[in-house]
């Protein structure tokens, strides 16, 4: 059966480091298996993943606009861009995609600095918290959302 629906996971700085960094935080697994482990999930649902990590802003800017009309869902842990880039709020505005926030740790329970996200009021939710579960939650609620949308 062709793919339904299309979902963009977008990672920011330092994630490419998962498995490596800070594991009492971020926990084992690196970014490359916990990609392959949320397309094998999603594939069973006839949803697509579209995966971009960039330690640079302009290329997750530049993919959330190349986004429009061809992703139907995005699910994002921007890291540290969370709660710096005005740039990446304003491409989410802009394309008008539903998305869902992710965050590995629990930004609240960290350095103050990290309890405000530019992102958070837009979205259309926020899971943190729940180390790498985070991003099979995020993924299990775009896909009840994408498929409540056609029934």
């Amino acid at each position: 059966m062709q793919n339904k629906f299309t979902i963009l996971l977008i990672n920011g700085p330092n994630l490419n480091l998962l498995g490596s960094r800070e594991k009492k935080i971020y926990g084992n697994i690196s970014l490359s298996d916990l990609i392959k482990n949320l397309k094998i999930y999603a594939k069973k649902y006839h949803i697509k993943i579209n995966h971009v990590q960039s330690n640079a802003e302009h290329i997750l800017i530049d993919a959330i606009h190349n986004a429009k009309k061809i992703i139907d869902y995005i699910i994002i842990n921007a890291a540290a861009f969370t709660h710096t880039s005005i740039a990446l709020r304003d491409a989410l505005l802009a394309i008008q995609i539903p998305f869902i926030e992710v965050h590995i740790s629990n930004i609240y329970a960290r350095e103050n600095f990290r309890s405000h996200s530019w992102i958070s009021d837009i979205s259309n939710g926020v899971i943190c918290g729940l180390g790498i579960d985070s991003y099979k939650w995020a993924l299990k609620t775009a896909i009840k959302r994408l498929y409540k949308k056609i029934n």
